[in-house]
């Protein structure tokens, strides 16, 4: 699963990291959480960076609510849920990101939040499919979901599944129009190479989606209480 992501890389490194890109001004985000619009790239071609809502809401929706649960698609079913499957063949993107949270369920119960990058730092695409929603009445609204695979060896000490990071050389055909082949594109899908990413403990802070900032990827104090300072990057 992957309920909340980063992006706080300036506008500048990621227009270094993603060559071709056209960026807008970026305000950096800690704690970017379901329901809000996120960066994403949707066209083949011109790399044009646009926003959509992050919770896909299909076509055929009649209540928009549904796109709360529907912020994830697993990567083994694109094919066969109604919700995602035309996506699948006519709507993939990028989902523009520098890092990811999960939560490691603790022996005594708690969830500790940890943060999973690159080991370089540097950003990074999702995988992801849009839809654009069409209501009775006002605008339209567009809409992803971010594909999750089962998770590699650093991620599975976590959680079973993640979120498929694309290398660079899978934008182009997983972006291409052309590319309707589910044994092509499910060949994308894959688990990204554990030795290539870091995790680490963060903050309890970042467990309230209110809380933005420095302090989510803050790494906790050595006494571990919530009201111990915080130790920011």
């Amino acid at each position: 699963m992957c309920g909340r992501f980063t992006l706080h890389t300036s506008r500048e490194d990621l227009q270094l990291a993603f060559e071709g890109f056209v960026f807008p001004d970026v305000e950096p985000r800690y704690n970017i959480a379901p329901t809000l619009d996120i960066l994403v790239v949707r066209g083949y071609g011109a790399r044009e960076v646009t926003e959509a809502r992050w919770g896909l809401i299909p076509q055929w929706a009649k209540d928009p609510r549904i796109g709360s649960r529907m912020i994830n698609a697993r990567a083994e079913t694109l094919s066969e849920k109604r919700a995602f499957r035309e996506a699948f063949r006519k709507r993939r993107c990028l989902v523009v990101a520098d890092g990811f949270y999960e939560w490691r369920k603790e022996q005594d119960g708690r969830k500790t939040p940890v943060y999973i990058q690159l080991d370089t730092g540097k950003p990074f695409a999702f995988a992801g499919l849009w839809d654009r929603w069409h209501p009775p009445s006002g605008d339209s609204v567009t809409s992803c979901t971010i594909i999750t695979t089962k998770a590699n060896r650093l991620v599975a000490s976590i959680h079973d599944r993640m979120p498929v990071i694309l290398p660079p050389s899978a934008y182009d055909p997983w972006l291409a129009p052309d590319t309707d082949e589910p044994e092509i594109l499910n060949g994308l899908l894959v688990p990204f190479p554990d030795a290539s990413m870091s995790l680490r403990p963060v903050t309890p802070y970042v467990n309230s989606a209110r809380n933005e900032g420095k302090g989510c990827i803050a790494s906790p104090s050595p006494e571990g209480t919530p009201g111990a300072q915080l130790t920011l990057l």
